[in-house]
């Protein structure tokens, strides 16, 4: 689909309006932190321990790595739109056995069905693949997350909000009565935007290992599954940090966990911008050195014998900026190793990415104690990001070596 067909919104013959992109992908990402200012209160409710509550993170994540799989030659295959609805559908499902969950074994069922909403955000760039190149995709998956990166920004705050004045109840009934206006809104403007593939579903899953031979889809993957690992630790132990270090409430924790998202918005803006002139590799390497810097900022800080929230929260703006250059860029990079097999490298590099995540999640909630102080977690965050620049690193070596 060409970039100069006039967009109409509500009308499914054109492409889908920016706006709808956006909010596919902020509800994913909305589902993953909004209520996490509330994990100490739901501990107590469901008479648990912090650990047990915690693996609503890293369950989550790894669940929905194993769906990205699946999600790719499912949509390259029937199409995106479909398997976006099926998704939001179960979601809104998932979110409502949430609140009536009366045990953490049925919650966390439930919350694993949540994960079906990362249709959304894969294939909300799968989308934009199929309607630009390599370069003007990677721009406006640019904007698209910068669109969407207040989520991870105000979320918490919402989240938090909604823990002081009502319950954690609240938190799943909001992402329920979201996913119906998504619906809604997907149902009525995005059209399909992928050509059949003429492919049975079984010839669909042989396409993998095309992928998994390219050094190219590696390289790009790698950077940005371990440059956005820092976040995912993040994600892990950051409410560990706030409440049982700093013993901030459930508010405090949700004004400050979202400092990564300032930087973020910014980088994806950056990204938007300058992709197109500066080239994927570049943007990449930059990301990644920026994701390092912000738990090395911390560290440095700690060991000089600084130490407050706004010390540990205020430097993750940088990790976020990292990330915010690095993502769209090696979504792009990763999507364009076989542009006709958009669907599936989103599935694959995303399930890569939520799968490390996830690993990096759960690490992170059993690195921290009581006596260890919040530096396991930072550590993990900066070896997490300087392998990233390694697996970029290793692209640009090799497209050297190969024009030489």
């Amino acid at each position: 689909m060409s970039d100069e067909v006039s967009v109409r919104y509500f009308k499914r013959s054109t492409p889908p309006h920016i706006s709808t992109l956006i909010l596919l992908a902020g509800l994913s990402a909305l589902c993953m932190n909004i209520f996490l200012p509330s994990l100490p209160g739901m501990t107590t409710y469901f008479e648990t321990d912090y650990r047990i509550m915690q693996l609503s993170v890293g369950m989550y994540l790894g669940f929905s790595a194993v769906l990205q799989i699946l999600i790719g030659p499912i949509s390259d295959k029937f199409g995106r739109r479909p398997v976006i609805l099926w998704g939001l559908a179960l979601f809104v499902l998932a979110s409502i056995g949430c609140v009536f969950s009366t045990s953490v074994e049925m919650f966390l069922t439930f919350r694993l069905g949540q994960a079906a909403v990362v249709t959304s955000m894969v294939l909300s760039r799968a989308v934009v693949r199929d309607m630009y190149d390599t370069a003007k995709a990677a721009s406006m998956i640019g904007f698209v997350t910068m669109g969407m990166s207040i989520v991870p920004m105000v979320g918490p705050a919402i989240g938090g909000f909604l823990e002081n004045y009502f319950n954690w109840h609240a938190n799943f009934w909001l992402l329920a009565g979201l996913g119906i206006l998504a619906f809604w809104i997907t149902w009525n403007d995005l059209g399909e935007t992928k050509t059949a593939s003429g492919q049975t579903l079984i010839e669909q899953f042989k396409e993998y290992p095309h992928l998994l031979v390219s050094p190219r889809f590696w390289g790009y993957t790698l950077s940005m599954a371990f440059c956005s690992g820092t976040f995912f630790a993040y994600l892990g132990g950051a409410p560990f940090v706030g409440t049982e270090f700093y013993g901030m409430t459930p508010a405090q924790l949700g004004l400050f966990f979202g400092a990564p998202a300032v930087g973020y918005m910014l980088g994806n803006f950056l990204s938007g911008v300058l992709s197109q002139r500066v080239g994927l590799s570049p943007m990449i390497i930059v990301g990644c050195i920026l994701s390092a810097a912000g738990p090395a900022v911390v560290l440095a800080a700690i060991s000089a014998g600084s130490a407050s929230p706004l010390i540990f929260f205020a430097p993750m703006t940088l990790t976020g900026l990292g990330n915010g250059l690095t993502i769209p860029n090696a979504t792009s990079g990763a999507l364009s190793v076989r542009p006709h097999l958009a669907g599936t490298a989103a599935g694959l590099s995303g399930a890569m990415m939520i799968g490390l995540g996830a690993a990096l999640s759960a690490w992170a909630g059993t690195l921290l104690t009581a006596d260890s102080g919040p530096n396991p977690l930072l550590w993990l965050m900066t070896l997490s990001a300087l392998l990233g620049l390694l697996s970029i690193i290793a692209v640009v070596l090799r497209e050297r070596r190969l024009q030489a």
